[in-house]
């Protein structure tokens, strides 16, 4: 399919970079040989051996100042559009442990990581985690937790964020990072008793914008922050955490924010982290640590800059001979930096563009994380031209909206906004003028009723009211979650296992499909069709196979097969290619529906007499069991159909020779299109 079609438009990938044939798998990083102390235990032992407090007190104990490296999460996310493979991270994990062992933690999970993983790379996030678990067994695991949203962009029933976090500290996260996209103190609340429950180390997270260090920068100032501090360390967090998600923290602003929490909280660890888009992240990072900051936030070199964080070399650099020097080693940076120049090589098509920092961010305040998808989404809408203006606008919504901290999902909210006013050519006095009869986006309709909490200072009015009372909306008192039933985890194992069978869904499938149930679905489906595509290398999963091309592919220990494509064949009147390949020497063929001949108006044949098998309903072709020349019996099964949420064999109308199969597998088809005809 991929060599016929190419990748899914809904993967992001830039065709204009694809290097077909060329690119191979990026060789792990080698570490120089030396002697390497194995006497010093790293924080992850710490934290096994005295548990949570017992991690808090050796931070700050620690003489230096301690890192999280956020290359496997955050820095792929802001750069790389979260598209970074399974595969590129186990192959650079055994240099990791060992290069980064004097880190506080690898943020590696959450975020947006764990939809894209199964949305997009058709990858279990849970495996994912449990496989790295493996390979890095002493540097701790931290993952980015969204309060009471758990890694999704609404509200769950609590007992979903008590067993994900239950699963993902059982599956190898250490330390949780728990915010609020509107620092919402219940919807903390409910992230942190999670994870707290769960065993896990604790960061409570403010969530930073404006700028402290200006008192013309309105409700954002040193006291709210202050105040929001001694509100998370009464919750009983381990750890307080300054998520700054747009890179608005000046050197300045961030001395004077890091040197008060030190002074009011002198026994917590300060944990700060920014983005580099700005161009000053560094200089940041290391005001934080000289005001009494613990842990700050970096990237490796090649995955630094711009929308991610700063760079950790540059960090370790700046800092090596002093009192703050971070313990790592500048030549096991440097091999893991070189492979992360060969991956993000390997990467390129999912590139945003972007070629500089951009010091207007601290006019439009728009997260590192979301700058690149945002982007993307501006030359998908054909709205490439007005990027500037959508920048303008991204500052005027977030005005309109209430002046609210940005992060997921409040930062979509603001983006929704942003771009609905590019598109309709509308201002602030227009959004209010009109509020009762504008087609809002839905995400701002559902911000304004409530869905994601309250944001600080309230609701902006008249706004609110006349958006509700124009839809018949009533608002949402208090957290919007607490209303939930709790959520049926024995009914829907039932179901889900009664669909894809017993063996196929654990705990942990359960939670994804909890918490996105059509997205799960559609990669369960995908799996049914393709099978495990986690084990395709890289540059054939981005970059298809050209015909002449060989590759090898490793399907388990002692099983791979080498593969080679001999033909692609001309397009038939079906709309089928025939695509020839050589699997350890032995011809096979494939037959690929051309989706570019489909979209060009081909209409499917509808079954009509005797002997041509319809679709009893609309689905996908998960199999074909026949093929033309074949003797078939009525009854007999000819293709199976994965529609309705459970599989369907479709049989032969009658017996016969199989004159024609005009489906292929992974095909969509309607009600009565034609399947297979028999003579």
């Amino acid at each position: 399919n991929l060599a016929v079609n190419g990748p899914p438009a809904s993967l992001g990938v830039d065709p204009t970079k694809l290097t077909k044939g060329i690119d191979k798998a990026v060789p792990p990083p080698k570490l120089p040989e030396k002697n390497r102390s194995t006497e010093k235990k790293g924080m992850r032992h710490i934290l096994l051996e005295q548990g949570p407090e017992g991690l808090a007190k050796a931070v700050r104990e620690h003489k230096g100042l301690l890192v999280m490296d956020t290359t496997w999460r955050d820095a792929h996310q802001s750069l790389l559009a979260t598209r970074m493979r399974t595969q590129e991270l186990v192959r650079c994990a055994d240099a990791t442990n060992i290069a980064l062992a004097n880190a506080f933690s690898l943020e590696m999970f959450g975020g947006a990581t764990f939809d894209v993983a199964m949305r997009f790379l058709h990858e279990c996030p849970w495996k994912r985690l449990e496989t790295l678990r493996e390979k890095v067994p002493d540097i701790p695991f931290q993952m980015l937790l969204r309060g009471a949203n758990a890694v999704g962009y609404t509200n769950y029933a609590d007992n979903v964020v008590y067993k994900f976090c239950e699963e993902a500290q059982k599956s190898g996260v250490d330390v949780f990072r728990v915010f609020d996209s509107l620092n919402y103190l219940e919807n903390l609340k409910l992230g942190v008793d999670a994870a707290g429950k769960s065993g896990g180390f604790v960061e409570g997270t403010m969530s930073y914008t404006g700028d402290v260090s200006d008192p013309s920068k309105g409700k954002y100032n040193l006291e709210y922050y202050m105040k929001l501090a001694d509100d998370l360390v009464e919750m009983g967090v381990h750890s307080l955490a300054i998520k700054d998600m747009a890179g608005l923290l000046t050197p300045k602003a961030t001395k004077m924010l890091v040197s008060a929490l030190r002074e009011q909280h002198p026994d917590l660890p300060i944990h700060v982290h920014t983005h580099d888009t700005a161009g000053s992240g560094v200089a940041s990072m290391i005001a934080a640590a000289e005001a009494g900051a613990d842990i700050v936030d970096g990237a490796i070199d090649a995955m630094s800059g711009m929308t991610s964080q700063p760079s950790l070399g540059a960090i370790a650099a700046t800092l090596r001979g002093t009192d703050l020097d971070t313990g790592l080693d500048q030549q096991d940076i440097a091999a893991l930096n070189t492979y992360w120049e060969n991956v993000r090589s390997l990467y390129a098509p999912f590139e945003s563009g972007q070629l500089s920092g951009s010091s207007d961010v601290y006019e439009h305040e728009i997260p590192g994380g979301q700058y690149t998808n945002l982007l993307f989404q501006s030359k998908q809408l054909g709205l490439t031209e007005k990027w500037p203006e959508i920048k303008r606008k991204y500052a005027e919504a977030n005005i309109v909206l209430g002046d609210i901290p940005k992060v997921t999902p409040s930062s979509k909210v603001v983006g929704d906004l942003a771009q609905f006013m590019v598109a309709q050519n509308l201002d602030a006095k227009d959004i209010l003028d009109q509020a009762e009869t504008l087609a809002f986006p839905d995400s701002v309709v559902n911000y304004l009723r409530g869905d994601i909490g309250i944001p600080p200072g309230g609701f902006p009015e008249p706004l609110r009211s006349k958006v509700l009372q124009g839809r018949g909306l009533e608002p949402i008192n208090g957290r919007p979650g607490a209303s939930l039933k709790p959520y049926d985890f024995d009914k829907e194992r039932a179901g889900l296992t009664k669909r894809y069978g017993e063996k196929y869904i654990t705990e942990k499938d359960l939670l994804s499909y909890a918490l996105y149930p059509t997205v799960f679905e559609e990669w369960k489906d995908f799996e049914e069709i393709y099978g495990d595509v986690e084990r395709l290398p890289t540059h054939i999963f981005l970059s298809p196979m050209v015909v002449g091309e060989e590759i090898e592919l490793d399907l388990g220990p002692g099983f791979s097969q080498v593969v080679r494509l001999v033909s692609i064949g001309d397009v038939s009147e079906t709309g089928t290619r025939m695509c020839l390949f050589e699997v350890n020497g032995e011809q096979t063929y494939v037959g690929v529906t051309d989706t570019s001949v489909e979209g060009a108006g081909a209409v499917r044949e509808k079954a009509k007499g005797p002997g041509q098998v319809g679709s009893p309903m609309p689905g996908v072709v998960v199999s074909l069991k026949v093929k033309a020349g074949d003797k078939v019996k009525e009854g007999e099964t000819v293709a199976t159909l994965s529609a309705m949420k459970m599989e369907t064999s479709i049989p032969a109308t009658a017996s016969g020779t199989v004159e024609r199969v005009v489906v292929n597998v992974g095909d969509k088809v309607e009600g009565d299109d034609l399947m297979v005809e028999i003579k």
